[in-house]
């Protein structure tokens, strides 16, 4: 089996849309993963119904924040998929790494998402293998109040600079994966760093939303 052409290259950055149980066998090896997986929570049917919180004209209700309804976080990545993704890695960084069985971790990244006690979680636990101390990451993310102007894509999607301090805690890296990749925050980061990224994500929505982003210019440092 071949590469699948991809949904989006450039220098940087490669998009590829897909099932990464396919492609993953197929694309080499990586300085570093840097993903965030599916759950199996489902993060996107609760966020479909909580962004339908509008009445429009008679008994219609309208989204504030359309996010449509699927199914891609109604269970977590096979366990074999994520030994895969971690064997072609050298170092590894993984949200949610609390929902899989992964060996125990010295000092997990956690970003404090400032939400001052509201319904949902205070933090995220990125699960890795850098061997480092305990580090905190504090960026505002609490539905309309976030920080700076960036603009939400997807339901359990991670802010840029977020994303980029985790690249910064790995170190020496070159080449970045994410099999997972959602609205390619991981692709925007990687570029904006300087780094060489490949995207994989099965539903074809988020890779046209990855896409248009990274055409987007790349913030100063």
């Amino acid at each position: 089996m071949n590469l699948p052409t991809p949904y989006h290259q450039e220098e940087a950055v490669t998009i590829y849309h897909g099932d990464c149980r396919e492609i993953l066998p197929l694309i080499g090896r990586f300085d570093l993963l840097l993903t965030d997986p599916p759950y199996g929570i489902g993060a996107d049917k609760a966020m479909y119904k909580a962004s339908g919180n509008v009445v429009g004209h008679g008994n219609r209700r309208v989204a504030k924040r359309t996010y449509e309804e699927s199914d891609w976080d109604k269970e977590p990545v096979e366990e074999w998929v994520m030994i895969l993704a971690r064997s072609i890695c050298q170092k590894q960084v993984i949200f949610g790494g609390n929902y899989y069985p992964l060996p125990p971790c010295k000092g997990p990244m956690i970003w404090d998402k400032q939400n001052d006690g509201n319904n949902f979680a205070d933090a995220e636990i990125a699960w890795n293998n850098l061997g480092c101390p305990v580090r905190i990451k504090r960026h505002l993310w609490n539905g309309m109040a976030r920080k700076g102007l960036e603009e939400r894509h997807h339901p359990t999607q991670k802010p840029l600079d977020v994303i980029q301090w985790c690249i910064s805690l790995a170190g020496d890296v070159t080449t970045i994966l994410d099999p997972w990749a959602g609205s390619g925050t991981t692709g925007h980061a990687a570029k904006n760093l300087g780094k060489k990224a490949v995207l994989i994500e099965r539903e074809e929505r988020y890779c046209e939303i990855a896409a248009k982003r990274l055409s987007q210019e790349v913030l100063s440092l």
